[in-house]
């Protein structure tokens, strides 16, 4: 076994590790990241979903190392592909023209980016970045973390990590058990968080679904996968609340939930439009998270454009893969479920002309860095959270209960954030869950655990509920939150304090403000009209 000392060790390379490790190493410091997945960057690269971002996100809302990372995409583009004259011009470029997001792109380019922005730190010896580990173990004593270890996947050489802060970036918060930390998972009662959209019973079991998202294109010729051995199990799957088989075009809508069936405009000639604050723009499955469109680029360049599959029929439901022996079967589930809908697709979904299936749809694996099509890992949209001295609830952020759309400020925010609570269906049976939420900003105490003194959540495991995780889970949240957990490491290192401190002294959270506003971080909403 060997072991690394440094100043402060990022475990988990999501997109709120990246930004963590960012901000530490800005501040002078070493730091120690590690990824499960070959690509760092989580549900941006190796899960592969474009950023789901709030309609403002052009002028205002993010931080500034979340801009670069957004402009650093689009200047890979311009950089490197061969763009239309218009597209070239267009400083809002969205290479995919999706509708879910202003800036949908192959995640590979993201992952190329990332590597870009950590790659001068690597250089210098400042940054070690451990690919393909995972947390196995911890030592604490007296609520405080001294070393964690992990180990390789390829060979299981494990590597100790002795540092002064250790920040939990998991997709599911996988130190949290491991260091002892007090922490929730699942759905909390009504009775404990008084949450109008709450379960009335808790169940530790019941999470979002996850997705296991896939790439592809249509180009000419027979593409069409070998029959998966469990298709006809997956034809037969119909949730009582779908309204049709998953194998369908048909999904709830998330707002109404009434059964609506969805289209596939492949290659579309003409562009949809319409405002995202009333149009969702996920009518048609392809244009929704389409990641390379051909208008974008010169003339023939791209035979076809490339989707990227995140759709409600990916949605796995079968069961939690968190705190169970079964993690491992409920990831080849998922993944099976994605396999035989696209084969669905290749081979019997309804085409317009009244035909079956496409047999062009073909696999793009190689813009998701896999042999196989589908991305590195699945769409996690729901972690362990700690126990924090601030939880997040649904009365704080909910225009319903608020009576009103103005921002939802916290005196000591550390950022800003802004997303429905969108919760998929989940584990325990529900439907989507649905609500309009205010501006919202990422409270201190959200991000400081009860007992653990040197343990900083920076991703989906901060103090919120089942509930509003489905609004604090989006790209530029966890950025946010990872970020300002880097910068609260930092802070405490230089200043001989811990979070506690910081959090329950309002000088001390004053100051630590005034840094991150520094930094480029908002820590309020601005005044404007329209929200």
């Amino acid at each position: 076994m060997t072991a690394i000392h440094t100043d402060i060790a990022v475990i988990g390379g999501g997109l709120g590790g990246v930004a963590a490790a960012l901000a530490v190493l800005d501040r002078g410091l070493r730091v120690v990241l590690t990824e499960e997945h070959p690509w760092l960057g989580g549900q941006l690269t190796s899960q592969g979903v474009p950023p789901d971002e709030h309609i403002w996100v052009e002028r205002f809302g993010v931080t500034a190392r979340y801009r670069a990372l957004r402009d650093g995409i689009r200047d890979h583009y311009r950089r490197s592909y061969p763009l239309s004259d218009t597209a070239r011009a267009d400083r809002e470029l969205n290479p995919g023209r999706g509708r879910v997001s202003r800036l949908c792109h192959e995640p590979r380019v993201a992952a190329a980016v990332v590597a870009e922005l950590l790659g001068p730190y690597e250089a210098s010896g400042r940054l070690v970045v451990l690919r393909r580990t995972v947390p196995v173990a911890a030592d604490v004593d007296d609520d405080r973390v001294r070393s964690v270890t992990v180990e390789r996947l390829a060979d299981g050489a494990r590597t100790t990590i002795h540092a002064s802060y250790v920040l939990d970036a998991t997709e599911t918060g996988d130190l949290l058990p491991l260091t002892g930390t007090d922490y929730v998972v699942g759905a909390e009662s009504r009775e404990e968080t008084l949450e109008p959209s709450a379960p009335v019973d808790g169940d530790p079991g019941n999470v979002q679904s996850i997705a296991w998202c896939f790439a592809f294109d249509h180009v000419d010729g027979d593409h069409t996968i070998e029959r998966p051995a469990d298709y006809d199990e997956w034809r037969a799957v119909e949730l009582p609340f779908w309204g049709a088989p998953m194998l369908s075009f048909v999904a709830p809508n998330p707002r109404t939930l009434e059964p609506e069936t969805r289209t596939l405009d492949v290659n579309p000639t003409t562009e949809r439009s319409g405002d995202p604050r009333v149009d969702a723009g996920d009518q048609d499955l392809w244009e929704f998270r389409r990641i390379a469109a051909r208008q974008t680029f010169r003339a023939g360049f791209y035979d076809s454009d490339i989707v990227l599959a995140n759709w409600p029929q990916l949605d796995y439901v079968g069961g939690s893969i968190i705190d169970t022996a079964d993690r491992k079967a409920h990831l080849a589930a998922a993944k099976a479920q994605s396999r035989a809908y696209f084969y669905w697709l290749q081979t019997e979904a309804p085409r317009p002309d009244g035909g079956a299936g496409w047999p062009g749809l073909r696999l793009r694996g190689d813009v998701l860095g896999t042999d196989d099509g589908f991305a590195q890992a699945p769409y996690i949209r729901e972690s362990r959270r700690i126990r924090a001295r601030r939880t997040i609830v649904e009365q704080d952020v909910s225009v319903a209960v608020r009576g009103h759309a103005g921002p939802a400020r916290f005196a000591d925010s550390v950022g800003v954030g802004m997303y429905r609570i969108d919760l998929h269906p989940s584990t325990g049976g529900d439907n989507y869950i649905d609500v309009e939420c205010a501006p919202f900003e990422i409270p201190l105490g959200a991000l400081v655990p009860l007992r653990t003194v040197n343990l900083l959540p920076a991703a989906k495991n901060i103090g919120t509920t089942h509930i509003t995780n489905g609004a604090y889970r989006l790209h530029p949240v966890e950025w946010n939150v990872g970020e300002s957990a880097g910068e609260l490491a930092a802070f405490c290192l230089e200043g001989s304090v811990s979070p506690g401190d910081v959090v329950s002294d309002p000088r001390l959270v004053d100051r630590f403000q005034a840094r991150l506003v520094e930094a480029g971080v908002d820590i309020h909403w601005p005044e404007i009209i329209g929200y």
